[in-house]
């Protein structure tokens, strides 16, 4: 059988990429989203669920259990935003986004186990460039980010035993509706979004915004055995060089 990936978030911008780049690459892909009721492309099995309740969590792997049997990957995609001041922000907004970006992935990661560990998977947590570099405004996003990279270096070392590596990509800027919507921060000085867009780009080496799509090749050669067998514990950062330039040059 196809090795299996499950992926969180698949309906967003970077989850549809990933699953369409897995599904090219002869993975079977189930996707998971509390959003949209009809499955992307690329997508084999999906399963409309609100992954930080932890009946649904339970209930997702179940479903894997009875269906394909088994999994290779978990990529921990799934997240949201809040963009703005940390004052501002209400304990209802900051629950949340702990309660998608980290909760979801401690109850995903703890129900996929007995999967993961019949086979020595992979599971690839999706964090960001704000875990290391980050900017006004975006508080409660960036701490849950940095939390998530804590996690993922913590558990390489507690699933080396079962043969599971553990590692997280972290994007930079990504042209997604997540980045679209956060440009409303005002840390750029541009009145219209395409000229956010394009002094983001500038601030990047390459000069240039990410596409989905090529944080779903960082998060496939994570997960594929066959490709990263000797990695684990590494955040790979996927940003066009933007954190490799001084603030001050």
């Amino acid at each position: 059988m196809s090795r299996v990936v499950l992926i969180t978030g698949v309906v967003g911008g970077i989850g549809r990429a990933t699953a369409a780049v897995f599904a090219d690459a002869g993975w079977y892909v189930v996707g998971v989203d509390r959003g949209a009721a009809t499955a992307p492309d690329g997508v084999a099995r999906y399963i409309q669920a609100d992954i930080s309740d932890i009946e649904a969590s339970q209930a997702i792997f179940d479903e894997v259990t009875r269906g394909p049997g088994r999994l290779d990957a978990l990529v921990n995609n799934a997240a949201i935003q809040v963009a703005k001041p940390l004052v501002e922000t209400t304990p209802e907004e900051w629950d949340a986004v702990m309660t998608s970006n980290l909760r979801s992935v401690y109850l995903a990661i703890r129900h996929a186990y007995p999967l993961l560990r019949a086979n020595g998977g992979a599971i690839v947590n999706v964090s960001s460039v704000h875990a290391v570099a980050t900017s006004a405004n975006i508080a409660a996003y960036a701490a849950s980010k940095g939390a998530l990279l804590a996690m993922t270096r913590a558990l390489a070392i507690e699933m080396a035993r079962d043969g599971i590596r553990v590692n997280a990509v972290l994007p930079g800027a990504v042209d997604t509706p997540m980045l679209h919507a956060s440009l409303s921060r005002g840390h750029l000085s541009g009145t219209s979004l395409e000229e956010q867009m394009e002094l983001l780009a500038e601030r990047t080496v390459l000069g240039r915004i990410g596409r989905p799509q090529e944080i779903g090749r960082a998060i496939l050669f994570l997960a594929d055995d066959q490709l990263s067998s000797f990695v684990t514990g590494h955040a790979l950062v996927v940003d066009g060089g933007a954190t490799a330039r001084l603030s001050t040059e």
